[in-house]
């Protein structure tokens, strides 16, 4: 398991990026995941984190067997959700993404500090989630969550 504890800075969204591709492409879970895509769902939940709860973040790459798990930790209980939003928004979109191109995800609240963990895992996305996103660009219409 790898931590990283980070400011409530936009500058701590790269430093969490490279933080999870050292971490994966390390050889520590070799053919697991897809690198770029955990770069990209944990530039969204970081972002989400600093921007939303405005608080520190503290960010966990757990390799096990073959699923990689990345946890968001934040101090807000305010729960994320996917939320429709128009083609040319310029926001909105990372927990749509986060559930279209994870495995599995999920939110658990944070009784000791208050605040909230955001969870994914790591797989290959079906071909049905690769369509959901390009059929979303055209209609801009988003879909429910799906909590693992």
């Amino acid at each position: 398991m790898h931590v990283l504890d980070l400011p409530p800075t936009t500058a701590s969204v790269p430093v969490a990026r490279r933080f999870v591709r050292a971490r994966l492409e390390a050889g520590a879970a070799e053919g697991v995941a897809d690198v770029d895509t955990a770069a990209l769902l944990v530039s969204e939940v970081v972002t989400s984190g600093v921007l939303h709860a405005r608080s520190a973040v503290t960010l966990t790459v757990d390799v096990v067997d073959d699923v990689v798990r990345i946890t968001v930790r934040d101090g807000s209980p305010v729960q994320p959700r996917v939320h429709p939003f128009a083609p040319t928004s310029a926001t909105g979109r990372g927990m749509f993404l986060v559930d279209r191109l994870a495995k599995r995800w999920g939110v658990d609240a944070d009784p000791v500090a208050g605040g909230k963990v955001v969870w994914f895992e790591l797989g290959e996305p079906s071909p049905a989630a690769c369509g959901a996103i390009s059929e979303h660009r055209l209609s801009g219409a988003a879909q429910p969550g799906r909590f693992g």
